[in-house]
């Protein structure tokens, strides 16, 4: 440099450095503070104010909230109300379904006796022993004793439809035959009826009987057709695998395994049971099953060489369903859930959980049976956001079973609350105290 130009340079740094500048304003800068007030915010959120055409199924929905929830802390179910009216047995839960098998109806040519009506039947029984008799239970809630009648008029309904069925070709392809006259009389008779299921209220197991035929429960089918057929097409229905409740066998207690019935040939135990007319029958001791049978629930048909079969379950019946309800919410969820173990390429070569982490928002136990319409509990677990969310509007809900099926409300509202713990920032306050004499 210069010395004129750092004589220049001087002179303007001296001719600013000794001015006056006016630094007065009526916007001063404020200092932050890093103290904040805490306080808790509520929302009432209710189902049926979702938009019911873009979701139908109450079980999920998204909404907007009334106002920004900023510096959002925590985020918590504080209560909740859900109908209790719900099906314990439903096609969504895929547990109305069964089948089953006539394996060895009675024949009564095996004894010498020449009785038409029972041969027809026996005729009609035989030629279809090798196609399963299938059915549906209605959806809905079952105290013991409904699902064994329930289960009693479908086991013999599909019987007396396929017999039905078997009479009037036969009336068709052999009209002089008699068949009209045997159809008459098996109606008269009020159809197929020797099937009968008991519950026993000690054990608290059902019990499947016939009084003449021998048949199977075939539990496997359930399997099988949750695998093969559109399990994955009804909504609400995908689930994962399940080792206790697989379809309506296993609520009934039954094994996954097709079970065939007991007759007294294969007892090696007769001496343990009672005996009408010397023949080893189950009965209960503890009383009637219908009034004044003495717990005799199941003897054999008035026909020579008639032998009654039956099948204890092998576990208690459960009746209840699922016992808990998951709330997720899309992008809040805190609590991790274990999932059920199933052999994949996952489980077999690696060594980890196959569970979920951030799974689930809330857990809700479910009340045994619905006598009341409505059920509520509270729900402590919390989201933590750090840092602190900057803004929440919109939230989506799906209420779902642990297996991942959507929970079915059906018509009836529900409503929960949520409590969001929000962070203000708040503006450095110095307070002067004098004491005046």
């Amino acid at each position: 440099m210069s010395v004129n130009s750092f004589a220049n340079t001087q002179k303007y740094n001296d001719l600013y450095a000794n001015a006056s500048y006016n630094v007065n304003t009526s916007h001063p800068l404020i200092t932050s503070s890093q103290e904040y007030l805490y306080y808790k915010k509520y929302i009432s959120i209710h189902s049926e104010d979702r938009d019911i055409l873009k979701y139908p199924n109450s079980a999920e929905f998204e909404i907007e909230l009334p106002e920004d929830y900023l510096n959002v802390s925590t985020l918590r179910l504080s209560q909740w109300t859900f109908p209790a009216n719900y099906n314990a047995f439903s096609i969504t839960n895929d547990n109305i379904n069964f089948s089953f098998r006539i394996k060895n109806p009675y024949n009564p040519s095996e004894f010498g006796v020449l009785d038409v009506y029972n041969y027809r039947i026996f005729q009609a029984l035989f030629n279809s022993n090798s196609t399963p008799y299938g059915f549906q239970i209605e959806e809905g809630f079952y105290n013991p004793n409904q699902i064994a009648t329930e289960l009693t008029n479908k086991f013999n309904y599909v019987v007396t439809t396929t017999i039905i069925n078997y009479f009037e070709t036969q009336i068709t392809l052999y009209p002089s035959e008699g068949w009209d006259i045997t159809l008459a009389e098996f109606l008269e008779n009020g159809g197929y009826n020797r099937f009968i299921i008991v519950y026993n209220i000690v054990s608290l197991k059902l019990w499947f009987g016939n009084r003449a035929d021998g048949f199977e429960l075939l539990n496997e089918t359930v399997l099988i057709s949750d695998v093969l057929t559109d399990n994955f097409c009804i909504p609400g229905r995908k689930r994962l695998p399940d080792a206790s409740n697989y379809g309506l066998s296993g609520y009934l207690g039954l094994p996954k395994t097709n079970q065939e019935a007991t007759n007294i040939v294969d007892l090696s135990n007769k001496a343990s049971f009672s005996n009408i007319k010397g023949k080893p029958i189950p009965r209960f001791y503890y009383g009637d099953v219908t009034p004044g049978d003495d717990g005799y629930w199941l003897l054999p048909l008035n026909l020579s060489g008639c032998e009654v079969y039956w099948i204890e379950a092998t576990w208690k019946l459960n009746i209840m369903g699922e016992p808990y309800l998951y709330m997720d919410i899309t992008g809040n969820n805190c609590i991790d859930e274990t999932k059920p173990y199933n052999i994949t390429s996952f489980t077999l070569e690696t060594n980890k959980t196959n569970g979920v982490v951030d799974s689930a928002f809330a857990k809700m136990s479910v009340p045994a049976t619905p006598l009341s319409q409505w059920y509520d509990r509270e729900s402590s677990p919390y989201k933590l956001y750090y840092p602190p969310a900057e803004r929440i509007r919109k939230l989506k809900f799906k209420i779902r079973y642990h297996n991942g099926k959507l929970a079915n409300f059906g018509t009836f509202n529900y409503s929960f609350m949520l409590e969001f713990t929000l962070l203000l920032p708040q503006i450095l306050r110095k307070t002067t105290s004098q004491i005046i004499s």
